[in-house]
C-alpha cells in the first residue's frame, strides 16, 4: 500500500507542475498589468523596466501591484502547503489551518491590539502571526498532555478556536470603533500589502515547504494508521506534533499580511490530490502552485469584477469555497 501510496500521480504529477508553472506566469503577468486602471503593453513593459516616461507606471507597478501579486502568490503557498500537512496527518479531509487555532489566534492578537494600542495598528502582522503560532503551540501543549493523538488535537484546536472567537465578539461588543478596524483584516486583503512585509513570511514558508519534504517519507507512512506506522520505527506523536507546528507556521505566516484568508488549505489539497496523488513528494510542489494561482486569479478577479470598488480576495475565495465545501460535504455522505 505505501509503494502504492508513492507512486500515485507518478504520470500526472511532472505534468501538472509544467502546467500550473505556466499558468502562475501568466496569471501574474495578467494581475500586474490589468486593475482599476488596465495599462497597455507598451505602458507595462515601459513601467516593468523603469524607461524614461513611463514614472507613473513604474510607481503602480512595484508600489501597487507587484507586491500584492507576490503577497497572493505566498498566502495561497502557505495556505496550501499547511492544508496538505494537515490532512495528511490527521486523515481528515475536512482539516484546514482553521482547525489548529491559526485564524482565531491571529484576529484575536490583532483586535486586542487594535483595542488597548489603537496607535500601533502598523504592526499588526507581527500581533498577527504571534497570536496564531502561540495559539498552536498552546493547543499542541493542552493536546500533548492528553495523550497528543490526532483527535485530541482537532478538539483542543475547536474547543480553543471558540474560546477566542468569543474573546473576538466580546471586545467588538465593548468598541465598535475597533471592530470597524478589524473587519477588513477579517475578510482577508491584499490591499496595501508592502514588499518589506512579505520577507519574512516569504523565508519561513520556503523553510517549512523544504523540511516537509524532508519528513514527506514519514508523513506518508501515516496512511497506513498509527499502529503500522510505530511498527516501522516513526515516533507518531512526535512526528504529528512537528508536522502541525510546520503547518502553523505556514498559516501565520500567510495570515499576518493577507489576514483571515479561508477555504484555500481546505480545497487546494483535493484538487491538488487528483493531480499529483497522495505521496507528499508529489503533492507539496503541485498544492504550492495551485494555491498561488488559486489565490492571484482571486485576487483580481475582485479588483477588476466590479473597478474600480474592489471585493476583498477572502469575499472571493469564500464564493468559490463554500460550494466546494458543500459538495464535499455531499460526496462523503454519498461514499459512507
Amino acid at each position: 500500500m505505501l509503494k502504492r501510496l508513492r507512486n500515485g500521480g507518478v504520470c500526472n504529477s511532472g505534468k501538472s507542475i509544467l502546467i500550473l508553472t505556466v499558468l502562475l506566469l501568466i496569471s501574474v503577468l495578467a494581475a500586474v498589468r490589468i486593475g482599476s486602471a488596465s495599462l497597455s503593453w507598451r505602458q507595462f513593459w515601459g513601467g516593468l523596466f523603469r524607461s524614461g516616461g513611463y514614472s507613473v507606471q513604474t510607481t503602480i507597478i512595484y508600489s501597487v501591484r507587484l507586491p500584492r501579486v507576490l503577497g497572493a502568490v505566498i498566502a495561497g503557498t502557505g495556505l496550501s502547503v499547511s492544508g496538505v500537512i494537515l490532512q495528511n496527518i490527521t486523515g481528515n479531509e475536512l482539516a484546514a489551518p482553521n482547525i489548529i487555532g491559526v485564524n482565531a489566534g491571529a484576529g484575536f492578537a490583532v483586535i486586542l491590539l487594535l483595542a488597548v494600542f489603537p496607535d500601533m495598528a502598523l504592526i499588526s502582522p507581527v500581533f498577527a502571526f504571534c497570536g496564531a503560532f502561540f495559539t498552536t503551540v498552546l493547543i499542541l501543549a493542552v493536546a500533548a498532555k492528553t495523550g497528543g493523538s490526532k483527535s485530541n488535537v482537532i478538539l483542543t484546536g475547536i474547543a480553543f478556536t471558540a474560546l477566542l472567537n468569543a474573546g473576538i465578539s466580546f471586545i467588538s461588543m465593548l468598541d465598535s470603533d475597533v471592530l470597524a478596524s478589524y473587519s477588513y483584516f477579517s475578510v482577508g486583503g491584499l490591499s496595501g500589502v508592502r514588499l518589506k512585509e512579505l520577507i519574512f513570511p516569504c523565508v519561513l514558508i520556503i523553510l517549512s515547504f523544504l523540511l516537509t519534504l524532508l519528513l514527506s517519507p514519514r508523513i506518508d507512512t501515516l496512511a497506513l494508521g498509527d499502529g503500522a506506522a510505530a511498527a516501522l520505527g516513526i515516533n507518531v506523536n512526535v512526528l504529528r506534533i512537528i508536522c502541525v507546528i510546520i503547518a502553523s507556521a505556514c498559516a501565520a505566516s500567510a495570515v499576518s499580511f493577507a489576514g483571515l484568508l479561508g477555504f484555500v488549505g481546505l480545497i487546494v489539497p483535493h484538487i491538488s490530490r487528483r493531480l499529483a496523488g497522495a505521496s507528499m513528494r508529489k503533492l507539496l510542489p503541485v498544492a504550492a502552485l495551485m494555491g498561488a494561482v488559486l489565490v492571484v486569479i482571486a485576487d483580481l478577479i475582485g479588483r477588476v469584477l466590479f473597478a474600480p470598488t474592489e471585493i476583498p480576495v477572502g469575499i472571493v475565495m469564500a464564493m468559490i469555497g463554500a460550494p466546494f465545501f458543500f459538495w464535499l460535504l455531499l460526496r462523503k455522505k454519498t461514499v459512507y
